[in-house]
């Protein structure tokens, strides 16, 4: 398993998700790129490696370039999840996260707050309290991916 990340991730941070893969008999090996530039190349690294799978990690850098990540993944057939759902629904294979639409509420109100004259370090601090797991079975298709029954009756969306 192969996981695309940008800079930004610490050591800390990239030893504790080995350890957690590790602790489910996965070995999970870290790509991490300093330019968008990179994105293809080490995709194809990480393929070349021996990645079954790839795991990309939200940043802004690989968020912005995701549509360029869902052309190369499917060109080497190899099966991706992504931190927001929305990149299933717009062809990726596997998108779980919290909807961007709770998101997008959530910021619309804090900067009502913030228009109405509330100080930021009086806004709470809140994490997503919603996860959405999307699966794309057109995507799967293509790359030849058996989805499990299991996992098709959790998923919120299924796009066939």
């Amino acid at each position: 398993m192969a996981a695309l990340a940008d800079i930004s991730l610490t050591e800390a941070k990239a030893r504790a998700l080995q350890e957690a893969a590790r602790a489910k008999n996965v070995e999970l090996s870290i790509y991490r790129i300093t330019r968008a530039e990179e994105i293809v190349a080490t995709i194809d690294k990480a393929q070349a490696s021996g990645a079954t799978a790839l795991n990309v990690f939200l940043s802004s850098r690989i968020d912005g370039n995701t549509p360029l990540i869902i052309e190369r993944v499917a060109a080497l057939r190899l099966p991706t999840m992504y931190q927001w759902p929305a990149w299933a629904e717009r062809g990726g294979f596997i998108g779980y996260g919290p909807p961007t639409d709770q998101l997008a509420d959530h910021t619309a109100h804090f900067a009502a707050s913030l228009l109405r004259g509330t100080m930021p370090a009086d806004l709470p601090v809140e994490q997503p309290t919603k996860f959405e797991l999307v699966i794309n079975l057109k995507t799967a298709k293509a790359m030849g991916v058996t989805v499990p029954e299991a996992l098709l009756v959790r998923a919120d969306k299924v796009i066939e």
